[in-house]
């Protein structure tokens, strides 16, 4: 029970990887305030993590707003009393239709961007003065393999999650001083709603998918760059999520892991 009796904020956690990353904590002790915008699903995270015998809550939070995140952050201390742990896993791929689209657009830059980038920095200035007033705090930011390396087919995206990276660093290094640690996650090919329509968009503009469903372009991929030849799961996620979060992990700071099969060695 790593996380025993800490406190965890995890934005985007009412589906995929932030849900895991949430049960995962969970299951390790920890009482959790479920943040996303979509209110139903996260009310059904809450319940199941309410299950393992800890606490849950539920903020509906719409990152790009500080207002929102504001109030995340003091709806967990009105909950919990206390903010231990932050995870900014909140993200999209793309402005709405975004996979319909051959190429990126203005508003595609722009809302991936403010929801990937300005979003994390929304929620962790909104944390950040509860954890400083403590000397105690994790926050993890979640970027990605393509922000590591340019994917032709998403620059949007790509340089989106590089920023996260950046400002992981930037940040680890603000916060030391109050001993406040930060990273980053970076996974790697995880079939998901998001990852399907990505799929769609690299067999619209990449010739070696041409043709090829969503899934079989995924998998055409793992083939192609994963030495360990396998997919990765928002649990192989959660995973890394628990140790970086946790104590063991308490002279990491400002790094950036790859959870990705090897997909990325440099």
């Amino acid at each position: 029970m790593i996380l025993r009796d800490k406190v965890a904020i995890v934005t985007g956690s009412a589906t995929g990887i932030g849900r895991a990353i949430a049960l995962k904590m969970a299951e390790q002790g920890a009482n959790i305030l479920v943040s996303d915008i979509n209110e139903e699903s996260a009310q059904q995270t809450a319940t199941d993590i309410a299950a393992l015998g800890v606490r849950s809550a539920v903020q509906v939070t719409n990152v790009i707003d500080t207002d929102a995140t504001e109030a995340m952050a003091a709806k967990a201390i009105q909950e919990f009393g206390q903010i231990d742990i932050l995870v900014n896993n909140a993200g999209v791929a793309g402005a709405p239709g975004w996979y319909e689209r051959p190429a990126s657009t203005e508003e595609d830059w722009r809302f991936t961007y403010q929801v990937n980038v300005i979003g994390s920095v929304n929620a962790a200035n909104s944390v950040a003065p509860y954890m400083k007033t403590a000397r105690y705090g994790k926050i993890l930011n979640l970027a990605s393999i393509a922000g590591r390396e340019g994917r032709p087919s998403l620059p949007h995206y790509s340089s989106s999650k590089s920023a996260v990276i950046n400002y992981t660093q930037a940040l680890a290094g603000e916060l030391a001083p109050d001993n406040i640690n930060v990273n980053a996650i970076c996974p790697g090919l995880l079939w998901t709603p998001m990852w399907e329509q990505v799929g769609g968009r690299y067999a619209m503009n990449d010739p070696q998918y041409e043709g090829l469903e969503p899934r079989a372009v995924f998998e055409k991929m793992i083939a192609g760059v994963i030495p360990f030849g396998s997919e990765q799961t928002p649990e192989d996620i959660g995973d890394a999520a628990l140790f970086l979060c946790s104590d063991e992990a308490k002279n990491i700071t400002g790094q950036a892991l790859n959870v990705d099969g090897g997909f990325f060695m440099r």
